[in-house]
């Protein structure tokens, strides 16, 4: 197995992860995700990098260290994805309602 195919498992993996948890995102933030696919996809990579982010700010400042948060799919922290999907899809709606009602 050469270089490209992992790389290309390790993208179609991580993918499918972001659509997973932007799923759950969905599930507890209910509201219409824009986008279709495409946005349930972009919801998810940013909901991802944001999660693991502010996971990674929170044990560096405060030292949190709960073992269900280290929960993993392929070096891809699970629970700190979904919490980061679900702020990032409150803030993309938020944000396209308020530009609706400020027209």
């Amino acid at each position: 197995m050469n270089i490209s195919n992992v790389l290309i498992s390790n993208i179609v993996i991580k993918l499918f992860i972001a659509i997973i948890c932007a799923g759950f995102a969905d599930i507890l933030i209910p509201r219409r995700i824009p986008g279709g696919l495409a946005g349930l996809i972009l919801i998810g990579l940013a909901g991802i990098w944001f999660g693991e982010w502010g996971f990674r700010l929170l044990r560096q400042e405060f030292g949190i260290n709960f073992p269900v948060l280290y929960w993993q799919i392929q070096g891809v922290l699970i629970i700190p994805s979904v919490i980061g999907c679900a702020i990032i899809l409150y803030l993309v709606t938020a944000l396209i309602q308020w530009g609706r009602y400020g027209n």
